[in-house]
């Protein structure tokens, strides 16, 4: 087994050094998946000297097993679906379409109190780093990706401390390039990578978030 990756700040450190072609570039932009992809983000935005924004997406958990994502939403009315898995446990339309209400509603909670009345930021033509603190079955930066892919951005980047082989080569289809440093072979869980995997608060979101757009507009200020 690998060593553990001490907590989200070494893995936003981790993720940056091997960022380092995307360093000052004016046409790029971080996007977190929160809550848990915002203090990885958070570090690999401070070292590079990025823009930082939040992509919010909502697993859809199946009806009996709400940690196996069936599928996921983001925001702008993207909806992705494990067929496989709908089709294991017999999932109907009706219980999709509940789950992803009650997913709806958090993640418009989520926006409002994240976002609050800062404007979604341009993507168009840009080069977007999708960032979380790891995958599992990837259904969630999938609906991540469609919706980037939706606002028109020219060049996509998923960079992830962990994730399984298979997660990554799924994904390596639908970008342009995957930064994964870490990709066990025997993986049950993202937390099992992490010595502290401890919850992110919407606090902490919050916060850094704050910090990220205050750096942003000291960075404008010093680049006019």
């Amino acid at each position: 087994m690998q060593v553990p990756i001490t907590n989200r700040v070494e893995a936003g450190q981790t993720l940056a050094s091997l960022l380092s072609d995307y360093q000052q570039r004016p046409d790029t932009l971080i996007l977190a998946l929160p809550r848990g992809g915002v203090p990885v983000a958070f570090e690999v935005a401070d070292q590079l000297k990025l823009p930082m924004d939040l992509m919010l997406v909502r697993k859809l958990g199946t009806p009996h097993f709400p940690e196996l994502a069936m599928g996921a939403i983001a925001s702008g009315g993207v909806r992705v679906l494990n067929e496989q898995v709908i089709r294991a446990y017999g999932i109907d339309d009706d219980a999709i379409d509940a789950v992803e209400q009650n997913e709806q509603q958090e993640l418009q909670r989520r926006e409002g109190l994240y976002r609050g009345q800062r404007p979604y930021p341009e993507l168009k033509e840009k080069t977007i780093i999708l960032v979380d603190d790891g995958l599992a079955t990837g259904s969630t930066m999938k609906a991540a990706i469609n919706a980037v892919k939706a606002h028109g951005a020219s060049t996509i980047v998923v960079a992830v401390p962990v994730a399984p082989p298979d997660t990554v080569l799924a994904l390596e289809k639908m970008v342009d390039q995957v930064i994964c440093p870490i990709q066990p072979s025997g993986f049950s869980s993202i937390g099992q990578w992490y010595t502290d995997f401890s919850q992110v608060s919407d606090a902490e979101v919050m916060n850094q978030l704050a910090q990220a757009w205050e750096n942003e507009k000291y960075t404008s200020r010093k680049r006019t």
